[in-house]
């Protein structure tokens, strides 16, 4: 098998493929463009849209180029798939602000040295705005059936669960399809990668292309990672794991993947890092918490830097082992006007958005779960004072894991 595809599956990236011998024979004759999209929903992406991500830096290191799309377009109609009901739909302005902010987060993980596998960036809004309704009806409708289109999961459920399903979303597999089309005329693309879910989508593209041009392409799918807990990856208690530090500091992302599952930290490690695979076999019996700090260091420098690996492992040593204040915790603000009004530790911990339920704030502080300074809090009716304050800082924590500094303005 290719080399390609067999780093593919060994890093667990693989889950269906289309015409799996024949790309794989094609992959060895000779270089090719492939593409993935991202729709723009968010002005950040999330750790669940990582393994998309480590897809376009594998076709990098084979010599192949990534395509990557940005929906301008089809951020307009809201992808239905996985769906229970229609997203909302955002302005203009707002998609243009996510596109750009997007762009920069996938560019801290490509390589844009090498000019034969420079990624290609693309806003599908190019294309798409300009189409006409009759002739897009004619020339490229007229290759779908509703029939076809009915049995994907992402109409069917749907329709099974008897919620609603606009015109506007039926149409946006034919639309992601056409997106497939123009990039094999444009860019000549001939493979599309997407999770699994989107395997419908991206068959339809393959079977246009075939119709529409008579060329052949491929599609492949990677599976729905999800956490040993069972939870969906890129989803914590205190919310998503961003991929912008404007939203989740480089040190709460290190330490995201620092606290990941025990029976996790090997499939992570391959997924989630460039390590090569020899090298996680002779080290995969190593103590499991050096295996997740090498897993966060990795994680971290792919996408904020060495330094910011390395700062985030020594706070952690300092927060964790020397029990002190660790320099690069993530940190907020508070007017000091706000502790004078008789402030509780209850809305602090709100005011520092480490939890926002009052009741299980509540629950953290009957079971020790509550600390300031190192100091656990037993009442829950506690205020705020400036006597807490040392040198104009806090450390607060909620658990093991959650910390953060409050600073006095």
């Amino acid at each position: 098998m290719n080399k390609f595809l067999t780093e593919f599956k060994e890093r667990g990236f693989f889950y269906q493929c289309t015409g799996e011998e024949d790309l794989s024979k094609l992959l060895d004759k000779k270089k090719i463009n492939a593409y993935i999209g991202f729709d723009c929903t968010a002005e950040s992406l999330h750790v669940g849209s990582l393994l998309q991500i480590m897809c376009l830096r594998l076709l990098q290191k084979y010599g192949h180029r990534p395509i990557v799309l940005l929906g301008g377009g089809t951020t307009r109609i809201g992808d239905p798939s996985g769906k229970d009901k229609t997203r909302v739909i955002l302005s203009e302005e707002e998609i243009e602000k996510n596109i750009n902010n997007i762009e920069k987060i996938l560019k801290n993980f490509l390589d844009d040295k090498d000019t034969k596998t420079k990624p290609i960036f693309v806003n599908n809004y190019t294309w798409l705005k300009n189409l006409n309704y009759i002739s897009f009806l004619r020339d490229i409708g007229k290759h779908f059936t509703i029939n076809k289109m009915l049995s994907f999961d992402s109409v069917k459920i749907r329709l099974e669960r008897e919620q609603s399903l606009s015109y506007m979303e039926f149409n946006y597999m034919i639309l992601q399809a056409y997106d497939f089309l123009e990039l094999n005329k444009t860019k000549n693309c001939m493979l599309q990668i997407g999770g699994s879910d989107q395997w419908g989508n991206i068959i339809n593209g393959v079977d246009l292309i075939k119709r529409h041009s008579n060329n052949h392409v491929y599609g492949l799918t990677t599976p729905l990672i999800t956490l040993a807990s069972g939870a969906k990856m890129g989803k914590t208690e205190s919310g998503a794991v961003w991929l912008d530090k404007k939203f989740l500091s480089p040190y709460d992302y290190w330490q995201f993947w620092r606290n990941i599952d025990d029976r996790d930290v090997l499939k992570f490690i391959k997924i989630f890092t460039d390590i090569n695979i020899d090298e996680i076999e002779r080290i995969k019996n190593n103590n499991i918490n050096e295996l997740k700090i090498l897993l966060a260091n990795k994680a971290t420098e792919m996408l904020h830097g060495e330094h910011a690996a390395k700062n985030s492992e020594k706070t952690a040593k300092q927060t964790f082992a020397d029990n002190s204040m660790g320099e690069n915790l993530p940190s907020i603000l508070i007017d000091e006007k706000k502790i004078k009004e008789k402030m509780s530790v209850i809305d602090l911990i709100i005011l520092s958005k480490l939890e926002s339920s009052k009741s299980e704030i509540r629950r953290l502080i009957k079971g020790n779960g509550i600390r300031i300074n190192n100091q656990i809090i037993t009442d829950e009716k506690l205020i705020i004072t400036n006597d807490l304050f040392k040198d104009n800082l806090i450390k607060l924590s909620l658990g093991k894991k959650r910390h953060i500094k409050v600073e006095l303005s």
